[in-house]
Protein backbone atom coordinates (compact mmCIF):
# COMPACT_ATOMS: atom_id res chain seq x y z
CA UNK A 1 0.00 0.00 0.00
CA UNK A 2 1.32 3.12 -0.91
CA UNK A 3 2.49 5.47 1.93
CA UNK A 4 0.26 8.02 2.79
CA UNK A 5 0.13 11.71 2.12
CA UNK A 6 1.97 14.11 5.09
CA UNK A 7 -0.85 16.66 5.34
CA UNK A 8 1.09 19.64 6.50
CA UNK A 9 -2.77 21.98 7.51
CA UNK A 10 -5.88 20.67 8.31
CA UNK A 11 -9.41 22.59 8.37
CA UNK A 12 -11.90 21.37 11.00
CA UNK A 13 -15.22 22.21 10.71
CA UNK A 14 -16.73 23.20 14.52
CA UNK A 15 -19.15 21.15 15.92
CA UNK A 16 -21.76 23.27 16.85
CA UNK A 17 -22.32 23.45 12.97
CA UNK A 18 -23.77 20.21 13.34
CA UNK A 19 -26.16 21.14 16.51
CA UNK A 20 -29.70 20.31 15.68
CA UNK A 21 -29.60 18.11 12.01
CA UNK A 22 -32.53 17.38 10.97
CA UNK A 23 -33.55 13.62 11.72
CA UNK A 24 -30.11 12.39 11.95
CA UNK A 25 -29.51 12.29 15.75
CA UNK A 26 -26.46 9.58 15.31
CA UNK A 27 -23.18 10.30 17.15
CA UNK A 28 -20.04 10.34 15.15
CA UNK A 29 -16.69 8.17 16.04
CA UNK A 30 -13.68 9.14 15.44
CA UNK A 31 -10.56 7.51 14.26
CA UNK A 32 -7.21 9.00 13.20
CA UNK A 33 -5.63 8.35 9.48
CA UNK A 34 -2.71 10.03 8.11
CA UNK A 35 -3.01 12.38 10.83
CA UNK A 36 -6.40 12.85 9.70
CA UNK A 37 -9.31 12.42 11.80
CA UNK A 38 -12.12 10.79 9.89
CA UNK A 39 -15.50 11.04 11.39
CA UNK A 40 -17.92 8.04 10.67
CA UNK A 41 -21.40 6.83 11.99
CA UNK A 42 -21.60 3.09 13.34
CA UNK A 43 -24.89 1.90 14.62
CA UNK A 44 -26.32 -1.76 15.62
CA UNK A 45 -25.25 -4.90 17.18
CA UNK A 46 -21.23 -4.97 17.00
CA UNK A 47 -21.55 -8.65 15.86
CA UNK A 48 -24.22 -8.21 13.51
CA UNK A 49 -23.44 -8.47 9.45
CA UNK A 50 -21.81 -5.06 8.50
CA UNK A 51 -23.45 -2.87 6.31
CA UNK A 52 -20.96 0.47 5.11
CA UNK A 53 -22.74 3.29 3.09
CA UNK A 54 -20.27 5.03 0.97
CA UNK A 55 -21.75 8.57 0.02
CA UNK A 56 -20.51 10.69 -2.80
CA UNK A 57 -19.93 14.66 -4.02
CA UNK A 58 -21.05 16.88 -2.04
CA UNK A 59 -22.51 15.23 0.25
CA UNK A 60 -21.72 13.37 3.65
CA UNK A 61 -23.49 10.86 5.59
CA UNK A 62 -25.93 12.34 6.49
CA UNK A 63 -26.91 11.17 2.73
CA UNK A 64 -28.05 8.47 4.47
CA UNK A 65 -30.44 9.18 7.42
CA UNK A 66 -33.33 7.82 5.64
CA UNK A 67 -31.41 4.47 5.16
CA UNK A 68 -29.72 4.02 8.30
CA UNK A 69 -33.27 3.23 10.47
CA UNK A 70 -34.18 0.92 8.04
CA UNK A 71 -30.84 -1.17 8.30
CA UNK A 72 -30.74 -1.29 11.63
CA UNK A 73 -34.34 -2.39 12.69
CA UNK A 74 -33.64 -5.24 10.15
CA UNK A 75 -30.64 -5.98 12.11
CA UNK A 76 -27.45 -4.64 10.81
CA UNK A 77 -24.57 -2.98 11.69
CA UNK A 78 -24.34 0.44 10.05
CA UNK A 79 -21.52 2.54 9.38
CA UNK A 80 -21.55 5.47 7.27
CA UNK A 81 -18.24 7.59 7.11
CA UNK A 82 -17.66 10.98 5.68
CA UNK A 83 -14.94 11.31 2.88
CA UNK A 84 -11.66 13.20 3.64
CA UNK A 85 -12.45 16.57 3.07
CA UNK A 86 -16.59 16.27 3.90
CA UNK A 87 -19.24 16.26 6.83
CA UNK A 88 -17.12 15.82 10.25
CA UNK A 89 -14.10 14.72 8.52
CA UNK A 90 -11.20 16.85 8.75
CA UNK A 91 -10.49 18.67 5.45
CA UNK A 92 -6.91 19.25 4.31
CA UNK A 93 -6.42 23.09 3.60
CA UNK A 94 -4.59 22.47 0.38
CA UNK A 95 -5.67 21.82 -3.21
CA UNK A 96 -2.47 19.57 -3.50
CA UNK A 97 -3.19 17.38 -0.82
CA UNK A 98 -6.35 15.90 -2.53
CA UNK A 99 -6.08 13.42 -5.67
CA UNK A 100 -8.16 10.53 -6.61
CA UNK A 101 -5.56 7.79 -5.47
CA UNK A 102 -5.46 9.42 -1.92
CA UNK A 103 -9.13 9.26 -1.10
CA UNK A 104 -8.41 5.14 -2.20
CA UNK A 105 -5.47 5.15 0.24
CA UNK A 106 -7.55 7.04 3.15
CA UNK A 107 -10.23 4.75 3.40
CA UNK A 108 -8.61 1.57 2.44
CA UNK A 109 -6.62 2.86 5.55
CA UNK A 110 -9.62 3.54 7.89
CA UNK A 111 -11.51 0.48 6.88
CA UNK A 112 -8.34 -1.75 8.06
CA UNK A 113 -8.14 0.82 11.59
CA UNK A 114 -11.92 -0.27 12.16
CA UNK A 115 -11.17 -3.76 11.29
CA UNK A 116 -14.08 -3.93 8.62
CA UNK A 117 -15.15 -7.58 7.93
CA UNK A 118 -17.47 -9.09 5.52
CA UNK A 119 -18.85 -5.74 4.58
CA UNK A 120 -22.04 -5.43 1.98
CA UNK A 121 -21.02 -2.40 0.52
CA UNK A 122 -23.63 0.49 -0.92
CA UNK A 123 -21.78 2.96 -3.06
CA UNK A 124 -23.01 5.91 -4.94
CA UNK A 125 -21.31 8.93 -6.41
CA UNK A 126 -17.56 9.04 -5.33
CA UNK A 127 -18.97 6.80 -3.07
CA UNK A 128 -18.76 4.30 -5.86
CA UNK A 129 -15.78 5.48 -7.60
CA UNK A 130 -13.73 5.06 -3.76
CA UNK A 131 -15.82 2.25 -3.00
CA UNK A 132 -15.39 -0.06 -6.05
CA UNK A 133 -11.65 0.31 -5.97
CA UNK A 134 -11.30 -0.51 -2.23
CA UNK A 135 -13.90 -3.88 -2.89
CA UNK A 136 -10.99 -4.81 -5.81
CA UNK A 137 -8.06 -4.02 -3.38
CA UNK A 138 -9.54 -5.16 -0.36
CA UNK A 139 -11.48 -8.08 -1.53
CA UNK A 140 -11.37 -10.15 1.60
CA UNK A 141 -13.28 -7.87 3.84
CA UNK A 142 -16.26 -7.81 1.33
CA UNK A 143 -18.55 -10.10 1.05
CA UNK A 144 -21.71 -8.13 -1.17
CA UNK A 145 -21.57 -5.09 -3.51
CA UNK A 146 -24.74 -2.81 -3.86
CA UNK A 147 -24.50 -0.09 -6.49
CA UNK A 148 -26.79 2.83 -7.03
CA UNK A 149 -26.11 5.92 -9.54
CA UNK A 150 -22.50 5.28 -9.96
CA UNK A 151 -19.59 3.33 -11.57
CA UNK A 152 -16.12 3.23 -12.52
CA UNK A 153 -14.86 5.19 -15.01
CA UNK A 154 -11.47 4.99 -16.67
CA UNK A 155 -10.86 7.38 -19.76
CA UNK A 156 -11.96 5.86 -22.36
CA UNK A 157 -15.60 6.59 -23.07
CA UNK A 158 -17.34 9.43 -23.88
CA UNK A 159 -18.49 11.72 -20.68
CA UNK A 160 -22.22 13.07 -20.23
CA UNK A 161 -22.87 15.98 -21.53
CA UNK A 162 -24.63 16.82 -17.90
CA UNK A 163 -21.29 15.77 -15.78
CA UNK A 164 -19.20 17.49 -18.68
CA UNK A 165 -21.61 21.01 -17.72
CA UNK A 166 -21.57 19.82 -13.52
CA UNK A 167 -17.50 19.65 -13.68
CA UNK A 168 -17.30 23.35 -15.32
CA UNK A 169 -20.04 24.95 -13.09
CA UNK A 170 -17.42 22.99 -9.89
CA UNK A 171 -14.30 24.33 -11.70
CA UNK A 172 -15.24 28.35 -12.77
CA UNK A 173 -18.56 29.35 -10.56
CA UNK A 174 -17.68 31.50 -7.97
CA UNK A 175 -20.62 30.58 -6.32
CA UNK A 176 -20.80 26.89 -4.92
CA UNK A 177 -24.12 26.34 -2.44
CA UNK A 178 -23.53 22.70 -1.19
CA UNK A 179 -26.82 22.46 -0.05
CA UNK A 180 -28.94 23.66 -3.29
CA UNK A 181 -26.43 21.60 -5.21
CA UNK A 182 -27.53 18.39 -3.60
CA UNK A 183 -30.96 19.36 -3.56
CA UNK A 184 -30.76 19.92 -7.51
CA UNK A 185 -29.88 16.47 -7.56
CA UNK A 186 -33.41 15.10 -5.72
CA UNK A 187 -36.47 14.56 -7.82
CA UNK A 188 -38.39 15.20 -4.78
CA UNK A 189 -36.23 18.31 -3.63
CA UNK A 190 -35.42 19.17 0.37
CA UNK A 191 -36.60 21.30 2.89
CA UNK A 192 -34.95 24.14 4.27
CA UNK A 193 -33.70 22.39 7.14
CA UNK A 194 -32.20 19.68 4.98
CA UNK A 195 -30.37 21.88 2.68
CA UNK A 196 -29.06 23.86 5.49
CA UNK A 197 -27.48 20.45 7.34
CA UNK A 198 -25.83 19.54 3.87
CA UNK A 199 -24.02 23.10 4.17
CA UNK A 200 -23.39 22.16 7.66
CA UNK A 201 -19.76 21.02 7.32
CA UNK A 202 -18.73 24.09 5.10
CA UNK A 203 -18.42 27.09 7.16
CA UNK A 204 -16.85 28.71 4.13
CA UNK A 205 -14.93 28.88 0.96
CA UNK A 206 -12.29 27.26 2.27
CA UNK A 207 -13.93 24.53 3.24
CA UNK A 208 -14.94 23.26 -0.04
CA UNK A 209 -11.70 22.15 -1.53
CA UNK A 210 -12.64 18.37 -1.47
CA UNK A 211 -16.00 19.22 -3.38
CA UNK A 212 -14.60 21.93 -5.96
CA UNK A 213 -11.94 19.53 -6.90
CA UNK A 214 -13.71 16.03 -6.91
CA UNK A 215 -15.62 16.78 -10.74
CA UNK A 216 -11.97 17.07 -11.84
CA UNK A 217 -10.62 13.76 -10.59
CA UNK A 218 -13.11 11.73 -12.31
CA UNK A 219 -11.51 9.88 -15.41
CA UNK A 220 -12.50 11.32 -18.35
CA UNK A 221 -9.59 11.24 -20.97
CA UNK A 222 -7.50 8.17 -21.74
CA UNK A 223 -4.16 9.52 -20.20
CA UNK A 224 -5.72 10.10 -16.47
CA UNK A 225 -3.45 9.26 -13.97
CA UNK A 226 -5.80 6.58 -12.21
CA UNK A 227 -6.91 4.40 -15.19
CA UNK A 228 -4.69 2.55 -15.17
CA UNK A 229 -5.88 1.47 -11.84
CA UNK A 230 -9.58 1.28 -12.72
CA UNK A 231 -9.08 -0.99 -15.07
CA UNK A 232 -7.05 -3.50 -12.84
CA UNK A 233 -10.16 -2.46 -10.71
CA UNK A 234 -12.41 -3.86 -13.87
CA UNK A 235 -10.46 -6.92 -14.51
CA UNK A 236 -11.24 -7.89 -10.83
CA UNK A 237 -15.06 -7.28 -11.25
CA UNK A 238 -15.22 -8.83 -14.75
CA UNK A 239 -13.85 -12.17 -12.73
CA UNK A 240 -15.48 -11.50 -9.73
CA UNK A 241 -18.25 -13.86 -8.15
CA UNK A 242 -19.49 -12.01 -5.18
CA UNK A 243 -23.01 -11.28 -4.95
CA UNK A 244 -23.44 -8.05 -7.21
CA UNK A 245 -26.50 -5.93 -7.01
CA UNK A 246 -27.65 -2.68 -9.36
CA UNK A 247 -30.02 -0.25 -7.94
CA UNK A 248 -29.66 2.57 -10.04
CA UNK A 249 -32.60 5.34 -10.30
CA UNK A 250 -34.31 6.62 -13.66
CA UNK A 251 -34.08 10.11 -13.37
CA UNK A 252 -30.10 10.84 -13.31
CA UNK A 253 -28.81 12.30 -16.21
CA UNK A 254 -25.20 11.19 -15.66
CA UNK A 255 -25.67 7.54 -14.69
CA UNK A 256 -28.85 6.53 -16.21
CA UNK A 257 -28.82 3.21 -17.89
CA UNK A 258 -25.14 2.67 -16.59
CA UNK A 259 -26.13 -0.31 -14.69
CA UNK A 260 -26.53 -2.53 -18.00
CA UNK A 261 -22.48 -2.73 -18.42
CA UNK A 262 -22.55 -4.09 -14.24
CA UNK A 263 -25.28 -6.74 -14.66
CA UNK A 264 -23.49 -7.72 -18.12
CA UNK A 265 -20.13 -7.78 -16.69
CA UNK A 266 -19.26 -9.04 -13.39
CA UNK A 267 -20.67 -12.76 -12.69
CA UNK A 268 -21.87 -12.25 -8.93
CA UNK A 269 -24.55 -10.07 -11.11
CA UNK A 270 -26.15 -12.76 -12.73
CA UNK A 271 -29.77 -13.97 -11.42
CA UNK A 272 -29.58 -11.17 -9.02
CA UNK A 273 -32.57 -9.07 -8.15
CA UNK A 274 -31.57 -5.77 -10.03
CA UNK A 275 -34.22 -2.99 -9.51
CA UNK A 276 -34.08 0.62 -11.51
CA UNK A 277 -35.42 3.40 -8.80
CA UNK A 278 -38.23 5.23 -10.40
CA UNK A 279 -39.25 8.98 -9.08
CA UNK A 280 -35.53 9.19 -7.88
CA UNK A 281 -33.18 12.05 -9.23
CA UNK A 282 -28.97 11.48 -8.40
CA UNK A 283 -29.14 11.50 -4.73
CA UNK A 284 -31.86 8.22 -4.40
CA UNK A 285 -31.21 7.97 -0.83
CA UNK A 286 -32.81 11.07 -0.61
CA UNK A 287 -35.93 10.62 -2.94
CA UNK A 288 -36.12 6.74 -1.98
CA UNK A 289 -34.14 6.09 0.92
CA UNK A 290 -36.29 3.76 2.73
CA UNK A 291 -37.21 1.82 -0.71
CA UNK A 292 -33.55 1.22 -1.20
CA UNK A 293 -32.82 0.20 1.92
CA UNK A 294 -36.04 -2.30 1.63
CA UNK A 295 -34.12 -3.72 -1.28
CA UNK A 296 -30.78 -4.30 0.12
CA UNK A 297 -31.84 -6.16 2.73
CA UNK A 298 -33.83 -9.04 0.62
CA UNK A 299 -30.67 -8.73 -1.51
CA UNK A 300 -28.55 -9.83 1.74
CA UNK A 301 -31.15 -12.05 2.67
CA UNK A 302 -31.51 -13.67 -0.06
CA UNK A 303 -27.77 -14.10 -0.58
CA UNK A 304 -26.44 -15.81 2.42
CA UNK A 305 -22.59 -16.26 3.32
CA UNK A 306 -21.40 -19.79 5.12
CA UNK A 307 -20.58 -18.95 8.85
CA UNK A 308 -21.54 -15.52 8.68
CA UNK A 309 -24.03 -13.98 11.07
CA UNK A 310 -27.14 -13.37 9.82
CA UNK A 311 -29.26 -9.99 11.42
CA UNK A 312 -31.07 -10.35 14.22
Amino acid sequence: MQQLPVIEKILRTPEERFANLSDFPYVPHYTEVGGLRIAYIDEGPRAAPVVLLMHGEPSWSYLYRKMIPVLLLAGYRVLAPDLVGFGRSDKPARKADYSYLNHVQWMKAWMKRVDLQQVTLFCQDWGSLIGLRMVAELPDRFARVVLANGGLPTGTTETPKAFRIWRAFAVYSPWFPIGRIVKSGCALGLTPQEVAAYDAPFPSRKYKVAARLFPTFVPTTPDDPERQNNERAWEFFKQCQKPFLTLFSNRDPVTRGGHKMWQQRVPGAQGQAHAVTRGAGHFLQEDKGAEVAQAMDAFIKATPLAGAPAPA
